[in-house]
């Protein structure tokens, strides 16, 4: 990973969405609710008054509207502070 997160942001690649229902019908592209939880692929250090607490490799949930939206090499992910990450899965 060429990203390295600064202070206490993450880098999060969000899990994808869904794209049938359970009945099978296929969901169209703007009908797709945006995932709510995504992986840790990159953290920074953490602050000198708050350490970080997430890790490469956590599975997490966010806000709806948090976050940053970055593409690279064709990857969309999402950027965000430690603090808008509303909890870890597992």
């Amino acid at each position: 990973m060429n990203i390295k997160p600064l202070a206490d942001r993450v880098l999060i690649l969000p899990a994808p969405a869904e794209t049938r229902t359970k009945s099978g019908l296929i969901i169209p592209d703007t009908a797709q609710e945006k995932p709510l939880q995504g992986e840790v692929v990159a953290a920074g250090q953490g602050t000198k008054d708050e350490e970080m607490v997430l890790k490469v490799g956590d599975t997490v949930l966010y806000g709806k509207y948090s976050g940053t939206e970055i593409e690279f090499e064709g990857v969309k992910y999402l950027m965000m502070r430690q603090s808008d990450v509303l909890a870890v899965l597992g």
